[in-house]
């Protein structure tokens, strides 16, 4: 059975666990969802297995990814899957991604599942480094050899309740969602930038130019903080919550500007 695998990413996490299903199921084709964006007319996915692979973000899923299942028509016959990655609690973002499917097609996810990943938005916590990254992507390859045997044989499980996580949801996501696109304006470039460009190359919605050699946001922006965590000398920062200044950064190991730039 063809798989076609959607995925978005900020900092490489959801790209790192899309890969390494995709070279499991041996078939799979991987695609961008922002590369799908670019018109406004309905994205018909291949027959087979689809998945949607994505991070989470204010326990829901990034606005692109609801706007791309609202488009997303699938085949009856099609086995759908969610897979989301997070750094601590988020289980309603599957309960999200079952209901933005929905409106589109006769079912939503046939099951979805989560990856423990390491954390990435510094305004929030401080990222973890050394051992713990270890210790945390090991644990993840573990789940994900897990996962994708029951994604091979198309089992079907019904998404698990998420108290927690779900009034987080309620209470945060709808302002989230309202304001994302102009959160941009909390970020700011020290005079130590270097007009390196890197965060142009790694924005996944072309959100960033150089002007007289320095970041500007032009309120497309996802919040996936991409710019924040590839900068290679920290010279962005985001005034958000406790901040991001002396917090340290975080992008997955495995995965390099130049995947992140193919991500467009």
């Amino acid at each position: 059975m063809n798989s076609t695998l959607y995925y978005f990413t900020g900092t490489g996490n959801s790209l790192s666990v899309a890969r390494k299903i995709s070279e499991k199921l041996v078939d799979a084709e991987l695609i961008s969802i922002v590369s799908q964006m670019k018109t406004d007319e309905i994205i018909t996915a291949p027959s087979g297995r689809v998945g949607i692979i994505c991070p989470v973000y204010d326990a829901g899923i990034p606005v692109v990814v609801r706007d791309f299942l609202h488009r997303l028509k699938i085949g009856d016959g099609s086995y759908v899957f969610g897979v989301v990655t997070l750094g601590g609690t988020g289980g309603s973002a599957l309960k999200m991604m079952d209901k933005a499917l929905s409106q589109m097609n006769t079912h939503g996810l046939h099951a979805g599942f989560i990856i423990k990943m390491p954390g990435n938005f510094p305004p929030v916590s401080s990222p973890p480094s050394g051992e713990k990254i270890d210790s945390i992507l090991s644990s993840a390859d573990k789940e994900i050899t897990r996962i994708t045997k029951l994604i091979r044989e198309g089992k079907k499980q019904k998404i698990g309740m998420y108290p927690i996580s779900s009034l987080m949801q309620a209470a945060l996501y709808g302002g989230f969602a309202r304001g994302v696109h102009t959160s941009d304006e909390r970020f700011s470039v020290s005079g130590a930038c270097t007009s390196c460009g890197t965060c142009v190359s790694v924005c996944p919605t072309e959100n960033i130019t150089l002007e007289d050699g320095k970041p500007v946001y032009h309120h497309r922006c996802e919040l996936c903080c991409a710019c924040l965590n590839f900068c290679p000398i920290q010279a962005i920062d985001l005034n958000l919550m406790r901040g991001t200044k002396g917090r340290g950064r975080y992008h997955h190991p495995e995965v390099t500007v130049r995947d992140m730039r193919g991500q467009k």
